[in-house]
């Protein structure tokens, strides 16, 4: 069975839609290929690849990406804005897209704070963004009526 593409699209792709490709990457690859990309990109978030790292997932081989790099070029199934702007901004139509979902998280960031206080922030919207994909990917398999293997 082919693997669907999905893109998780954000403002800068520094911090959700990274950690959400990352996410589908470690907990389904054997359903989907996933990418991700952003309106202004800025550069991947030290504190995204720590967040990330803590829980044993690595963001390697990944960086922010604009979304012309895929607009015209690669086909996906599922697009997935992850913050309001993205979704307010992203072109509403995509050729071949079949599925767009919205899923907003607040954009850690912008958070202000010290170094401990953003810190924590990273980690409250990753364990908004497993939680996530996690059910997104249970949803899918169910469709599917394919056996959800455990990668915990």
């Amino acid at each position: 069975m082919p693997k669907s593409n999905v893109l998780f699209l954000c403002t800068g792709n520094s911090a959700r839609s990274q950690m959400a490709e990352a996410f589908l990457r470690h907990y389904a690859s054997d359903l989907f290929n996933a990418y991700s990309a952003g309106l202004e990109p800025k550069g991947m978030n030290p504190f995204t690849v720590r967040v990330m790292n803590e829980i044993g997932i690595s963001v390697e081989g990944q960086y922010s990406k604009s979304l012309r790099e895929y607009l015209g070029k690669q086909l996906f199934a599922y697009l997935v804005t992850v913050c309001a702007d993205a979704e307010a901004r992203c072109p509403s139509v995509w050729p071949g897209v079949q599925y767009r979902l919205h899923w907003k998280f607040d954009d850690p960031a912008a958070f202000e704070g010290t170094e401990e206080e953003k810190l924590a922030k990273f980690r409250e919207v990753r364990d908004q963004i497993k939680a996530a994909i996690e059910a997104f990917v249970a949803q899918e398999r169910a469709k599917l009526g394919a056996a959800a293997p455990s990668r915990r």
